[in-house]
């Protein structure tokens, strides 16, 4: 599909990417999703298809600052009444899904008996449910088994019984938990997030309204922005050579283009629902890149893509910057050390950033290669983030310095071993490759000094 240019520096939106984003997600997710101005009118049907009672887990309930999501509360409330569907009411999670929330949640799904958990909120609400829905049906009382990759189908096959269907009201334009396999919950006692990752968890439907976004904190708006380019981007990232390349190019290239378009013009005019629509679909779009599978006609095997440095970073900053921003300030950084293995992504996300007036027109990506051309790119998006009011480096963003020796020994967690893999070109721990790659990228990413990445 052949799109326009548009003046992106002054938050011009091109309405061919956004159809061509709207395309994409129905063609993914078909009758089970439904987005846009007035989509939580079908949250009560999809609950209907699973019985008469439902739990309603909503991320800011009865909490104070969450008044901007009561309207849309009723809204829920109302199209469960009229779908015949009783329920009961559970307040959500915490920001980043502490896991005693998970419990919490467990514990009232247990106790109701729900024939569908309801999540209405962003991706901490939906991910802590996500998690409870399997933990409540198998009589847990200890999440740690479920972290890493198919846990959770394990034991559905063992126990003959599935998780709770989830049906995801989505309310912030971030990280796309509704749409995707992917639950972050946090251990406080660490500090750090680990990972459920199982395709048991995918909602059973989901819907995200696009008016729940308007009165919703900028600094989340902001981060869950920057949380959808990093989705893209990493996964593209890492694509050289996959059966999904082509895919995941057309999915980086629309997402990153809304994306950037959007979030200056939602900082001039926070209520301006056209840039708060292509922000839904851009991030949308990032849940579609992290659930992207194809086979290989060669070899016959599933190739999926997963994301890698930014997100491993970011689980361990979590008492320091919130997830969106922990990846912003990450991947450049990132693109420099994978610079020979990322060269054709590099030409695309670079025009990205040229079109939107953060590289100067005069440069021809065409020309450049290597370290010069990942330089390039990384400083665009050091600009774009320092033009919405980001943190450019970890030292910036109040990081202190020690904290680098805690997310290198977490890196060599075996339940986070996929994102290493994922990388453009994968990290061993046994061959010392996170000390002498992945530690001096940190520093990089510290100081601001890209000389230090090998």
């Amino acid at each position: 599909m052949t799109v326009k240019q548009t003046d992106r520096r002054n938050g011009g939106m091109s309405q061919d990417y956004k159809e061509m984003g709207e395309k994409l997600l129905k063609d993914w997710k078909g009758e089970n999703y439904t987005f846009g101005e007035g989509a939580l009118g079908a949250v009560g049907g999809y609950a209907a298809r699973y019985g008469k009672k439902a739990l309603v887990v909503a991320a800011e309930f009865g909490e104070p600052g969450g008044e901007w999501l009561m309207p849309f509360m009723r809204e829920v409330a109302d199209g469960l009444d009229s779908a015949g569907v009783s329920f009961s009411v559970e307040k959500g999670a915490r920001p980043n899904a502490p896991r005693e929330d998970v419990y919490r949640i467990a514990m009232s799904v247990a106790k109701t008996e729900p024939d569908c958990i309801v999540a209405v909120g962003g991706g901490s609400a939906i991910d802590a449910c996500k998690a409870a829905s399997a933990l409540a049906v198998f009589d847990g009382n200890d999440l740690e088994p479920y972290f890493g990759v198919d846990t959770v189908s394990a034991i559905a096959a063992e126990e003959g019984r599935k998780p709770i269907p989830v049906i995801a009201a989505q309310t912030a334009s971030s990280s796309g938990a509704h749409l995707t396999k992917y639950s972050n919950i946090t251990d406080p006692a660490t500090g750090t997030k680990k990972l459920i990752v199982d395709d048991m968890l995918v909602p059973a439907a989901a819907v995200f309204d696009y008016r729940t976004t308007a009165g919703a904190p900028l600094a989340l708006t902001l981060d869950g922005g920057l949380d959808g380019i990093a989705h893209c981007w990493e996964v593209f990232m890492g694509a050289t050579g996959k059966s999904y390349y082509e895919e995941i190019r057309t999915i980086t290239e629309a997402a990153t283009r809304l994306i950037v378009d959007a979030l200056p013009a939602v900082l001039a005019n926070p209520r301006d629902m056209e840039p708060r629509v292509a922000l839904g679909i851009g991030t949308d779009l990032g849940g579609y890149a992290i659930m992207i599978a194809k086979q290989n006609p060669s070899t016959g095997a599933v190739e999926k893509g997963g994301t890698n440095g930014g997100h491993l970073g970011s689980f361990q900053l979590i008492d320091f910057l919130s997830h969106g921003r922990a990846c912003a300030v990450l991947n450049p950084y990132y693109t420099v050390l994978f610079a020979d293995a990322i060269e054709a992504q590099n030409r695309v996300m670079g025009r990205i950033f040229q079109d939107a007036g953060y590289v100067p027109g005069d440069i021809n990506f065409d020309s450049l290669g290597g370290r010069d051309l990942a330089e390039t790119v990384a400083l665009a998006m050091i600009d774009f983030s320092e033009s919405i009011g980001f943190p450019a480096t970890l030292k910036e963003a109040g990081v202190p310095e020690s904290q680098i020796d805690i997310m290198i020994k977490a890196s060599k967690n075996p339940q986070l071993k996929m994102k290493l893999q994922n990388m453009p070109a994968p990290l061993n721990v046994e061959r010392g490759e996170v000390e002498s790659k992945m530690a001096p990228t940190l520093r990089a990413a510290f100081t601001g000094d890209l000389t230090l990445i090998p």
